[in-house]
C-alpha cells in the first residue's frame, strides 16, 4: 500500500509525462496547408470548400479566417483533415484566408467578393474614373506581360500606376482586427510598363505580387479591382517582421567663393521603395526640390549664393522595412532573354562583368550548369570560400584587384557578386544603404539581388553571410542547434543566400545614372557613399569655391 506522499509523488508524475506527451504532440504537429478554395470569387455568404492538409479530424479550437474576420461558429458546416467546407461571413470582404490548428497557421489563398470584380462594360460611360472591362491573361508569375483593357486610364502614364496585392506575414493573429489590402505598383525597375493609352495598359507582374485585386490609379482616381490568379512560381517568398524607422540626415553648404551669377545642383537620395521597403512618407524638410523625384534622388537647386553664405538641407521620412525569406524549387526555375535580362546583364565601368579575369573566373566556377539559381549559389559560395572579406572598407574600389589578391570590403564584395553574376549570365543589381543596430547607429553597406523569371528578385549579402560585420549588431536570425550541444550559432552563409534582415534600409537599387544640368558644370562623385549614383553635386556659373558635408544617416525612431 502506498503512502499519501508516494500517491502524490506518482501522480505529479503521470501529470508531467502526461504534459510531455502534450508538448511533445503539439510541437511535432505540423502545420496545415491549403491547397485550393473553391470558389475562389464568389458572393458574401455562400458555401466555400477549403482542400489540403493537417486541418485535424475535429475543429475544436481550430478556426479560419478571411481578410482577418473569423466565422462564427455556425458558419462550419464541416471540418475534416484535408477539406473544410463554411459559409462565407455575410459583411466579409476579399482576403487572405488562413487556417489555424493548434496554434499554427498555414499559407494564405485570396477569397475575392464577385461584387467588387467590375462586369464588360456597355454602352457609353461616363465620369473620369479609370474603369476596366478586362485582363489578359487572368494568371501568372513575376514578369508576366499583362493586358488591361478598358477606358478613362489617360493617353499617357504621367502619374498614374498599375497596381497589384501584397501582402505580409505578421506573426501575429488578432481574429477581431481587420487588416486594410495592400497593393504593391508595377516596378519601373523591372522595366514593367510597356505600354499606356486611354483604353489599353501593357504591364509585366511586379515582383512581391500575390494572388488577388489589380487597380489602375490616375488623378481622377482609381478604377473597381480585377482579380489576378499568381501562380506558376518556382518558390515562396515570404515578408514578415516589419520595423519601421524614422530616419533624418542633411547636406551642409559652406560658400568660400562666389560671384553671380551661379547655381549648385544636389541629387539627394531618399529611401528607395520595394518589394520589402515600402511606406517611404516625408516626414519633414526645410527646403522644396528643384525637381521632386528626379530618376530616384530628389534634386536640389541653390541659385546665387554668395561668398560666406551656409545653406543647409534637412530631410526626414518614415519608412518601413520587412525581413525578407525565400524558399526555391531550382529544377523549377527557367530563363529567359527578356529586356529585363539584357538590362541587368549589361557591364559597365561599376560593373565590369565582361572583364578577361571575371569571365575566366566564372567559367571555372559554374562550368556546364545552366540553372541561374545553382549558378548564383555556386557564385555566392566561391565568394564566402575564396575571398577575405573585412568590415573596414578599403581605399581601393576595383573589383578586379579585390579577385586577384582575393580580399575585399562590403562594397567590393558586393560589386564582385555582381559582375560575376552577370558575367554568368544572371540579371543582377548592387544595393546600396545602411546597416542599423539596436542602439540606432548606422553603417552604410552593400549587398546585391538577382532576378529569376517567374519568381523575381533574391538577396543576397556577402559581407553578413561571411559573418564580417560586427560593429552592428544587426541580425536576429533563427539560430540553429548544434548536435549533440546546448550552444546555438546562426548559420550566416546558408541565411543571406535567399534572406535577408530588416536592420537595414536602401537608398540605391541598381547604379543611379544621373544626368548633369549644364554641359559645363563641374561635377562631384562619391564613391562607398550610401547610394550608388553618379553624380552628387554639380557648380554652375561663378560658384568657384564651396564646401560640402553630406552628414550621416540617423535613425530617430525605430516601431
Amino acid at each position: 500500500m502506498l503512502s499519501p506522499k508516494q500517491e502524490m509523488t506518482g501522480k505529479f508524475l503521470k501529470a508531467a509525462s502526461l504534459a510531455v506527451v502534450i508538448l511533445f504532440f503539439s510541437c511535432s504537429a505540423k502545420a496545415p496547408v491549403i491547397s485550393s478554395i473553391d470558389p475562389k470569387i464568389g458572393r458574401m455568404g455562400e458555401i466555400i470548400t477549403l482542400t489540403g492538409s493537417n486541418f485535424g479530424e475535429e475543429r475544436d479550437e481550430s478556426y479560419i479566417t478571411i481578410a482577418g474576420v473569423a466565422p462564427t461558429n455556425s458558419s462550419y458546416h464541416s471540418w475534416q483533415d484535408d477539406m473544410i467546407v463554411l459559409r462565407v461571413p455575410e459583411l466579409g470582404e476579399s482576403g487572405l484566408v488562413y487556417v489555424y490548428v493548434n496554434g499554427k497557421k498555414s499559407n494564405g489563398v485570396l477569397f475575392s467578393n464577385s461584387m467588387t470584380v467590375p462586369r464588360p462594360v456597355e454602352g457609353e460611360e461616363l465620369g473620369l474614373q479609370p474603369r476596366i472591362t478586362s485582363i489578359s491573361p487572368q494568371m501568372g508569375a513575376p514578369g508576366t506581360l499583362i493586358t488591361i483593357i478598358g477606358n478613362n486610364f489617360g493617353v499617357s502614364r504621367e502619374n498614374a500606376g498599375v497596381y497589384f496585392s501584397w501582402d505580409y506575414d505578421s506573426g501575429t493573429f488578432n481574429p477581431y482586427a481587420v487588416r486594410e489590402p495592400e497593393f504593391i505598383e508595377v516596378s519601373e525597375m523591372e522595366l514593367g510598363y510597356e505600354y499606356w493609352s486611354a483604353r489599353e495598359i501593357r504591364v509585366r507582374l511586379p515582383d512581391g505580387a500575390i494572388s488577388g485585386n489589380i487597380e489602375v490609379r490616375t488623378i481622377h482616381g482609381k478604377s473597381r479591382p480585377v482579380f489576378f490568379d499568381v501562380s506558376g512560381v518556382p518558390g515562396i517568398k515570404t515578408f514578415r517582421e516589419k520595423r519601421s524607422y524614422i530616419v533624418s540626415y542633411t547636406v551642409d553648404i559652406r560658400v568660400l567663393e562666389a560671384t553671380r551669377p551661379n547655381s549648385l545642383y544636389l541629387w539627394v537620395p531618399k529611401p528607395v521603395i520595394s518589394p520589402s521597403q515600402r511606406d517611404v512618407s516625408l516626414i519633414s524638410r526645410n527646403l522644396q526640390p528643384f525637381v521632386e523625384d528626379y530618376r530616384g534622388v530628389g534634386l536640389y537647386k541653390l541659385d546665387n549664393l554668395e561668398t560666406d553664405e551656409n545653406q543647409t538641407i534637412n530631410l526626414s521620412y518614415r519608412v518601413d522595412v520587412y525581413a525578407v525569406e525565400t524558399a526555391m524549387r531550382p529544377l523549377s526555375v527557367r530563363q529567359e532573354e527578356t529586356s529585363l535580362y539584357k538590362t541587368y546583364t549589361q557591364s559597365t565601368v561599376l560593373i565590369p562583368g565582361d572583364d578577361q579575369n571575371i569571365r575566366t573566373t566564372v567559367n571555372l566556377i559554374v562550368g556546364r550548369e545552366q540553372n541561374p539559381y545553382t549558378r548564383a549559389r555556386a557564385l555566392y559560395d566561391w565568394i564566402l570560400n575564396n575571398i577575405i572579406i573585412t568590415e573596414s572598407f578599403s581605399s581601393s574600389v576595383d573589383i578586379i584587384a579585390a579577385l586577384e589578391e582575393r580580399e575585399a570590403d562590403p562594397y567590393t564584395a558586393a560589386l564582385l557578386f555582381t559582375a560575376m553574376a552577370r558575367a554568368a549570365s544572371i540579371p543582377c543589381v548592387p544595393i546600396a544603404g545602411v546597416l542599423i543596430d539596436r542602439y540606432g547607429n548606422t553603417l552604410r553597406h552593400y549587398w546585391a539581388e538577382f532576378w529569376i523569371d517567374d519568381f523575381g528578385w533574391i538577396p543576397v549579402d556577402p559581407a553578413m553571410g561571411a559573418g564580417a560585420i560586427t560593429t552592428v549588431d544587426a541580425v536576429n536570425i533563427l539560430p540553429q542547434s548544434i548536435p549533440g550541444s546546448e550552444e546555438t550559432y546562426i548559420d550566416y552563409a546558408n541565411y543571406y543566400f535567399g534572406n535577408l534582415d530588416n536592420f537595414r534600409i536602401a537608398f540605391s537599387r541598381g547604379e543611379q545614372v544621373l544626368s548633369q544640368m549644364d554641359s559645363r558644370g563641374r561635377l562631384v562623385f562619391h564613391t562607398q557613399s550610401y547610394s550608388l549614383q553618379n553624380i552628387w553635386e554639380e557648380a554652375t556659373g561663378g560658384l568657384e569655391s564651396y564646401t560640402s558635408l553630406w552628414g550621416d544617416i540617423i535613425i530617430r525612431g525605430v516601431y
